[in-house]
């Protein structure tokens, strides 16, 4: 495994108490693999990401739990460490690339930087490198002097692809990258994703709540709900035999172009404060099939096949 998380724990803390965003997360990512994290929003699927750079915002702190990546602990890393480590071995592409891109400064100049800091070459090697970065996400090297305003939604999110890849990482954590973006860009920019990451043998996270782009895009998926991963195991099992309720109210609410016309079906209520989320299973007040003992106590995961899944009642 490239990447292995065990029981990750990222808390926010606040006055009101510790916002337990990640409680006791773990899975692992193996080298060229596509790794999906899904789930409604507040789940924790961004601070887990967030956690994996060390890049968790204040008031939130990780607390306890490891996170190895290639033999080394990331939470044990000291600053130096980490601004070797980030961009050069992990980057991110962040949801919304205009608030991302600095609008002042021109595109190629952003990638170039980066480069510059990470790598020992030459400025003229930077631009050449940025150059190519740019026409392999398929923008016209030619462009490498225009600012971020004058590219369109899915091209902003093709530069921010190039600028993560700038120091040839080995893993790349894209979050919600296209959720912004219409359709037909958002197709656009998947195809990327699965063109870069077989040239590439890149190994990529993908944190969305878009099943589709989960189902085009990722060899496994991580089903996340109320801080802790309730589900894991191939996409195509995910989509083909969905075992938790959780897992699949999400596949039920997803329309389908090729079933049976009906009405979408709907998960009843939000996902829960964690602050003070529910005692045993958190997604017991949502849950048709939920029995007492989902009440009182939080299912451990077992292995059910080839799933990994957290319920007192599978049906």
């Amino acid at each position: 495994m490239l990447l292995e998380i065990e029981n990750l724990e990222t808390y926010y803390l606040t006055r009101k108490g510790a916002v337990k965003a990640t409680d006791g997360v773990s899975f692992g990512v193996g080298n060229g693999e596509v790794f999906g994290l899904a789930g409604e929003s507040g789940c924790g699927k961004t601070t887990t990401g967030l956690s994996i750079m060390r890049l968790v915002p204040s008031p939130g702190q990780i607390v306890g739990g490891k996170i190895i990546f290639d033999g080394k602990d990331i939470v044990q890393m000291s600053d130096d460490d980490l601004r070797n480590f980030r961009w050069k071995a992990v980057s991110v592409v962040f949801q919304g690339a205009m608030n991302a891109l600095n609008p002042v400064m021109i595109v190629g100049k952003q990638i170039v930087e980066g480069i510059l800091t990470h790598e020992n070459v030459t400025k003229k090697e930077a631009w050449e490198r940025t150059e190519e970065l740019l026409d392999l996400v398929g923008i016209s090297s030619e462009r490498v002097k225009d600012y971020p305003h004058e590219f369109s939604g899915g091209m902003r999110q093709r530069v921010m692809i190039a600028m993560a890849l700038a120091c040839n990482p080995k893993l790349l954590i894209a979050d919600e990258p296209i959720t912004a973006l219409d359709v037909i860009v958002q197709r656009q920019v998947l195809t990327v994703f699965k063109d870069l990451q077989r040239k590439l043998n890149l190994t990529v996270i993908l944190i969305t709540h878009d099943l589709s782009a989960m189902a085009a895009t990722c060899d496994r998926l991580a089903i996340m709900y109320a801080g802790k991963i309730v589900e894991q195991a191939s996409t195509l099992s995910i989509f083909k035999r969905p075992l938790h309720p959780y897992t699949k109210a999400l596949i039920g609410a997803f329309p389908s172009i090729r079933g049976e016309k009906k009405s979408l079906e709907f998960i009843p209520g939000a996902p829960p404060e964690l602050i003070n989320p529910p005692e045993g299973c958190r997604f017991h007040p949502r849950c048709q099939y939920s029995e007492d003992i989902c009440k009182k106590e939080e299912p451990m995961p077992t292995v059910r096949g080839d799933h990994l899944v957290a319920c007192h009642v599978i049906q």
